[in-house]
């Protein structure tokens, strides 16, 4: 079981930065926090696999004050979309006829989905991200919805303003990855493991 998990961990991590990459090439927008990653990027010359790994781990210390403890998979995720992302961005070529946007746009929601389901149904612990929507949402007693859309709005905006790539991309990822990942997660769920029934004593005898 455990092999299962660091493979499925490992593997969902280098297809979601492989998927940050496909969302760049085609060139149609990127999710609220990728929008903000590109827009760091830019002003800074910095590649964007750079900037996803410094900006998770500025967003860890905001962890702290939420009393929020990170898992192995939290690390990982910090350390592996960006390094993924950039492989991608070195091996997929940028995609100008809009008809190989479009499909590149889609396999990379598909590629998304999967392989948020993969790394979370992994539970090793949630991404920098989500575990600062969630432990927000813990803390403030606000849902997890509200949360993540003040979340969200915000690095949206930050990053639209320093040029990050918002467009049509942006709204179908929004409105597709939740249902996606909905229905993915449980093919991916590890089951939970269960301690061994404690063995029967035998019977006293009369």
């Amino acid at each position: 079981m455990m092999t299962r998990r660091l493979l499925q961990l490992f593997t969902g991590l280098a297809m979601y930065g492989i998927s940050l990459a496909m969302f760049i090439r085609a060139g149609l927008g990127l999710d609220p926090w990728d929008v903000f990653h590109q827009g760091v990027a830019n002003r800074t010359g910095l590649s964007i696999g750079v900037v996803v790994i410094a900006v998770s781990f500025l967003v860890l210390l905001l962890w702290i004050p939420l009393r929020q403890w990170p898992g192995f998979g939290t690390l990982c995720n910090a350390v592996l979309v960006g390094v993924f992302a950039d492989i991608g961005l070195a091996v997929i070529p940028q995609v100008s006829l809009l008809a190989g946007q479009i499909g590149l746009l889609g396999g990379a929601i598909v590629l998304n989905g999967i392989a948020s389901a993969c790394y979370i149904g992994a539970r090793f612990g949630p991404g920098a991200r989500d575990g600062l929507m969630t432990g927000l949402a813990r803390r403030t007693g606000w849902s997890v919805r509200l949360s993540r859309t003040l979340i969200e709005v915000t690095v949206l905006a930050i990053g639209w303003v320093l040029g990050g790539s918002v467009g049509v991309g942006t709204v179908v990822y929004a409105l597709a990855i939740g249902p996606l990942v909905h229905v993915l997660l449980p093919r991916f769920m590890v089951p939970a493991a269960t301690p061994k029934a404690a063995s029967k004593p035998a019977p006293a005898n009369c």
